[in-house]
């Protein structure tokens, strides 16, 4: 196929629930403390979020967006309702949800067709798609094409005046390069979130790390006069650094200028992240500890979710439970099996039983974030929870199938009081016809204030007529 070209404490002590520069630059000035470092080889991987800003500080979003990734499919028996509408039943696996049967808005019938791979690989390519409903370029290579993921889209719009444009979090590490499914690159399957058509977001999956970086320059216990002599000693580095490549521009080519240019635009972008955090007066506690258990990752990390929205330091979360295709067993599940073994059941009714299990801990995580979103009171009345909308979903609709079609699809929150929630919508149409995934994420968008999109990923026809309020 031709390549396409397009104020509170927090316990963290557990509980469950591409190119670089070729000339030889000096690499000898960093800046660190804040969960960031400065140094020109990392250029690239700086510039996306304020390359693309579209200027000015945005007003508020309406809504904040989690994005919230599953792998290796739904046991869709047992998630499934038979009933339509606001009497719909909480199935097994949703049953979790149940305090929050108000806030839910469940959705059948909506398709990422996209998503099929070309051949084998359909978790990469479902993975890869997940919010970017885009065709993923088959490759284990550099050349990776895929698209922009629908919550850096929100980011772009309405994240300039956070801290954070968005954070991109989860509790699988792994890097991008090599193949990682069938001929498809490990980037599709360990990421979710795509800054644009050749660059996946860079993943945080170290809790500590995930803390330094929102809190580090005023959460380290320290008393008022040494944070402040830290922060003006962290200007100044970022003063010698500025000054240092403003006199490196009159040595380089046309290129190479540009990419200088970029570079000032993200130490410019890191000024406005301190300033914005000097004026943060939310307290975060203690900085955790390094989790032993893959549960402890994933709590901390949601809390980690938490404690940013409450602090408002970011409008915009994505967070992968696990990579694309993920092997890993359930051994406090009593599942030795890995989670994609299990999930090519072949109609095994034991097969069936432990994905059920597993699926319905996946939900259990979910209703610890939604437990915490919503105890968090805002100053319009509202809670966290029902001023976002959390966007649920797998890579392929049934492990076993590997289809893309009818996708398991869960969206929890208010929107900020948009979405009317309580019910379960299924829309008309086979896998040809019916509404794709691109359309949903339209819409999101637009509850999220992208008031102006009108098309996304590949086969986008519009927004998605959500009920709303």
């Amino acid at each position: 196929m031709a390549r396409k070209t397009r104020k509170s404490r927090f316990d963290w002590s557990g509980g469950r629930a591409p190119g670089i520069f070729r000339a030889p630059l000096d690499r000898r000035t960093f800046l660190r403390g804040s969960g960031l470092a400065l140094g020109l080889p990392l250029l690239d991987a700086m510039i996306p979020s304020f390359a693309r800003a579209q200027g000015g500080m945005p007003a508020r979003p309406r809504s904040r967006f989690i994005a919230f990734y599953v792998p290796c499919g739904i046991h869709m028996p047992s998630w499934d309702p038979q009933t339509l509408g606001p009497d719909f039943e909480m199935t097994p696996i949703l049953a979790p949800m149940a305090p929050w049967r108000d806030q839910m808005t469940l959705i059948g019938g909506v398709h990422n067709r996209p998503a099929r791979p070309d051949g084998p690989g359909d978790h990469a390519a479902g993975t890869g798609s997940f919010i970017t409903a885009a065709h993923c370029y088959k490759t284990d290579g550099a050349d990776i094409s895929n698209g922009i993921s629908i919550d850096q889209v929100i980011a772009n719009r309405v994240g300039q005046g956070h801290r954070f444009p968005s954070l991109v979090l989860g509790a699988e590490g792994g890097g991008n390069a090599g193949g990682c499914d069938s001929g498809y690159s490990c980037a599709y399957s360990r990421n979710i979130s795509w800054i644009d058509e050749n660059t996946p977001a860079a993943k945080e999956t170290n809790p500590r790390s995930v803390f330094n970086r929102l809190f580090g320059t005023n959460a380290d216990g320290l008393p008022p006069d040494v944070v402040a002599k830290k922060a003006l000693y962290r200007r100044s580095i970022l003063d010698y650094v500025r000054q240092d490549t403003q006199r490196l521009k009159g040595k380089l080519g046309a290129r190479d200028k540009l990419k200088i240019d970029e570079y000032l635009a993200g130490l410019r972008e890191l000024e406005r992240q301190m300033d914005l955090s000097e004026q943060q007066a939310c307290d975060p506690g203690v900085r955790p500890e390094r989790p032993e258990d893959f549960r402890d990752t994933i709590q901390q990390m949601l809390q980690l979710t938490v404690t940013a929205i409450e602090c408002d330091l970011t409008p915009v979360v994505t967070f992968m439970l696990g990579n694309g295709g993920s092997n890993r067993p359930f051994p406090w599940l009593d599942i030795a099996e890995g989670h994609h073994q299990l999930s090519h059941h072949q109609g095994n009714p034991v097969n069936h039983a432990k994905l059920e299990t597993i699926n319905i801990w996946e939900m259990q995580q979910v209703a610890w974030l939604c437990e915490r979103l919503q105890a968090i009171d805002e100053p319009d009345g509202r809670t966290a929870l029902e001023n976002s909308v959390i966007f649920l979903s797998s890579e392929i609709e049934d492990g076993n199938s590997h289809s893309h079609f009818d996708m398991p699809i869960l969206l929890l929150g208010r929107a900020g009081g948009q979405l009317a929630g309580g019910q379960y919508v299924r829309y008309p149409g086979d896998r040809q016809t019916g509404p794709s995934v691109a359309n949903l994420f339209i819409s999101l968008a637009r509850l999220c204030g992208v008031d102006d999109l009108q098309e996304f990923g590949d086969d986008s026809t519009g927004p998605l007529d959500l009920p709303l309020v």
